[in-house]
């Protein structure tokens, strides 16, 4: 399985497509995509500082090779190069690069428009992103056909329609004239494979594909791509997640600092990795991991004997009647946030109304976590939105620490009485980037959260406009989660602040304050000059989850807190939550569409569908044996390792 074996680099048997006659048996197969030793660099000298360097691998007809690694480690600029895309400042360099039969290494930029699309489909990650938002998507699935063929109008028609059938959009005629913002996050993603093979390319490049879907949606994308394996397209499948290409790839190659470190067929990489990286990366899957286990903790021979049983105990680090964390006091059961009858309608662009949450009650007990857990359009974020009294809600009611805290129909005047029990809840956005303001610097965003900006004294505002562009992207695997218990350096003062360029005077107690928040969540004082713009996905969201904490909060919500990262990043801040619940005894309600996180964070569980709880309960039971179809459909198709 090493990166050096030759064998490696050959596809195995099962990726030879079926032979139609006894002489296509036995003639050679001609790799859709063949690659050897290539490098890639940015900048004016070729050869310098290279992002990629020195991998090899092919591609066979039918065949599914998975390209996996963790953020930065070159996957995506690896495909680009396959489709002549890596950038105006890259150079490229390789001993054989080809698709087909047919070299690319030094073909022209026409040359290639000739080929994309032609020779080489790709599928992007954000749908939404790559479909032009004021085009419809018939339009968009006909561009290369209208480019690349001399189909008349009607004949482009008739193909654009059979393609959406292919890759299950019904009812085609509607679809095609829907823009993409009309149509569901799967009902993207599968319009946009309807594009890349729209021209039958015998080599489709899959980048990131099923990130940030359900987990429904993303079963149905995956088989979509294995149905294409076999009708013989060969297909590269980029992923940071093993787990999900186990299901169709053949065979997996893992990409670390740009240089391929271990490669071979899917069952033995997944059974017996043997770069640290890979065995890294596997610990990282939270699908199955009881609730208590360390993520990010090093694979010690006890470690691995613990992983080899969490099958046969799925359940054992939680009380699956009471479902209480393993650190919660047996008497902690204080119920912190209860929502009662919520309910919110919207009035839909035809006139209807659509009950985006329905009738839903739930209680969270202090020192838990409950994971309210279901697809996109179920209700979970207008949920948030609710419970956070950042939306009316049409009836029913929310209450803080017993108090009433966001009522329906409630008078003039609420927020402000709602103003004294706020700082009791924290919030963690799916987007940590969207989240802050650009122009801010990590110890101006800080040094708002704890009140900075207010008070009475003059406080100098003045910011470093330099933006540092440096993109961290080290992953940081160890977590310092050492917090302050005593209550000492808790102190809200505000006068004295000084900030330049995001510096804090350490000096005053909001300073210190500051320093408390960024040993908490693992991030260094350095980083307080830097803008969110120039930090790594895993660090915005820790600088957001310290934001969330300067109030002392009881209660975090935390909103699809870790969907943009990649699993081993996941995995740390899943780990660091963990700590900050069990340090500062925060309840936590947690909110995802991934099954696995969810099974792995939480105490209790509620699964919502349609704007209402279908199933709720200890994360246990509702794991171990779901009553309702509706969850038993999630739980079957949560991709697992083996």
């Amino acid at each position: 399985m090493s990166a050096e074996s030759a064998e490696s680099l050959a596809p195995g048997p099962a990726a030879a497509l079926p032979a139609t006659a006894a002489a296509a048996a036995t003639a050679p197969i001609v790799p859709v995509v063949r690659v050897r030793n290539l490098s890639v660099g940015f900048g004016p000298e070729p050869g310098a500082s290279p992002v990629v360097e020195g991998i090899s691998f092919d591609v066979a007809p039918g065949e599914c090779l998975a390209l996996v690694g963790e953020s930065g480690s070159g996957k995506s600029v690896t495909a680009r190069s396959l489709l002549g895309l890596a950038g105006d400042t890259a150079w490229l360099r390789a001993d054989e690069l080809t698709l087909g039969a047919s070299g690319v290494l030094e073909i022209s930029e026409a040359a290639w428009r000739c080929r994309r699309g032609r020779d080489v489909g790709l599928v992007l990650q954000d749908a939404l992103v790559s479909l032009d938002p004021l085009r419809p998507v018939g339009r968009e699935i006909a561009d290369s056909l209208r480019l690349h063929t001399r189909l008349g109008a009607a004949a482009r028609h008739a193909r654009v329609l059979e393609l959406l059938a292919r890759v299950g959009l019904p009812d085609g005629e509607n679809q095609a004239r829907k823009r993409s913002g009309e149509l569901s996050g799967g009902q993207r993603q599968r319009a946009l494979i309807a594009a890349a093979i729209a021209l039958d390319p015998p080599f489709l490049i899959a980048d990131e594909p099923t990130t940030a879907l359900d987990v429904t949606v993303q079963a149905q994308i995956l088989d979509l791509l294995a149905d294409l394996k076999r009708r013989g397209t060969g297909i590269l499948l980029i992923s940071h997640d093993l787990a999900v290409v186990g299901r169709i790839a053949d065979r997996i190659a893992v990409l670390s600092e740009g240089r391929i470190v271990e490669q071979g067929p899917t069952a033995a990489v997944l059974a017996a990795p043997e770069d640290p990286v890979t065995r890294r990366m596997l610990a990282a899957v939270p699908v199955d991991k009881p609730r208590g286990l360390r993520l990010t903790a090093q694979l010690t021979p006890a470690l691995t004997a613990q992983l080899a049983l969490r099958d046969a105990e799925p359940a054992r680090a939680v009380d699956a009647e009471a479902g209480a964390h393993p650190a919660a006091p047996a008497a902690a059961r204080e119920v912190v946030l209860e929502a009662t009858g919520l309910v919110k309608r919207f009035t839909r662009p035809d006139g209807s109304v659509q009950a985006a949450v329905d009738d839903v009650s739930f209680r969270l007990e202090r020192g838990t976590t409950l994971g309210i857990v279901g697809e996109s359009g179920s209700g979970k974020t207008t949920l948030a939105r609710l419970v956070l009294a950042l939306a009316r809600p049409d009836a029913g009611e929310v209450r803080v620490l017993g108090e009433p805290f966001s009522v329906a129909g409630e008078r003039a005047g609420a927020e402000k009485a709602r103003r004294l029990l706020r700082p009791q809840l924290g919030a963690v956005y799916q987007d940590a980037l969207s989240s802050f303001d650009p122009r801010l610097t990590v110890g101006d965003v800080l040094r708002d959260a704890v009140g900075g900006r207010t008070g009475g004294t003059t406080v100098d505002t003045t910011v470093d406009t330099t933006v540092d562009t440096t993109v961290d992207t080290t992953v940081d695997t160890t977590v310092d989660t050492t917090v302050d218990t005593t209550g000492a350096g808790r102190s809200r003062g505000r006068d004295g602040l000084r900030s330049r360029g995001g510096s804090v005077d350490r000096s005053d107690a909001a300073g210190r304050r500051i320093r408390e928040l960024l040993d908490a969540v693992g991030l260094p004082a350095s980083l307080l000059t830097r803008r969110p713009l120039s930090l790594s996905g895993g660090q915005r969201q820790r600088v957001g989850i310290a934001r969330a904490l300067a109030s002392e909060p009881q209660i975090l919500i935390c909103d699809e807190p870790v969907s943009s990262l990649d699993v081993t990043v996941q995995a740390q801040v899943l780990d660091l939550l963990d700590d900050l619940q069990r340090d500062l005894g925060l309840s936590v309600l947690f909110i995802s569409h991934d099954l696995g996180v969810i099974q792995h964070v939480s105490d209790r569980v509620a699964v919502m569908r349609d704007g209402r709880i279908v199933e709720s309960g200890a994360a246990g039971q509702v794991f171990g044996a779901p009553q309702h179809p509706y969850t038993r459909a999630l739980l079957g198709a949560v991709p697992r390792l083996g």
